[in-house]
């Protein structure tokens, strides 16, 4: 990748990056699936590299504890992306469509914390402290 500082939107470019990616690995290996099964496939490999992250951290409490790698972690997790980022892709999300449906999201988890959320199961307890 060029080292040149770009002045586009960085989710953009890694939206155009995976899009690139995703291309050049179907037409080299000649992979035709339909639209579904990308969705499917790639979010089974987010799962399992999901699963990486998590061996990574060194999820298991019953073994001695030891220094985290943290180069193979930020590894794992840009592999996450690299698959999320292609199932977005493939389900039809643009970069700014991510960002919008994202926006919104965030609000209405912060207004679930906030018990002003319309969905039920998120009102706050009396007697429990608001933000």
């Amino acid at each position: 990748m060029d080292k040149t500082v770009r002045k586009e939107d960085k989710l953009d470019v890694l939206f155009e990056m995976q899009a690139g990616l995703d291309a050049y690995i179907r037409e080299k290996r000649e992979l035709n699936f339909t639209r579904s099964e990308w969705v499917c496939k790639k979010a089974q490999a987010l799962m399992v590299e999901l699963a990486e992250v998590v061996e990574e951290a060194h999820y298991k409490w019953w073994k001695n504890d030891s220094e985290i790698d943290e180069a193979k972690l930020k590894e794992e997790i840009v592999d996450v992306l690299h698959f999320f980022l292609g199932m977005c892709i493939d389900s039809g999300m643009s970069s700014d469509e991510l960002f919008e449906i994202y926006m919104k999201k965030n609000k209405e988890n912060y207004d679930r914390q906030n018990g002003l959320s319309k969905k039920a199961g998120y009102a706050i307890a009396e007697g429990k402290r608001q933000a």
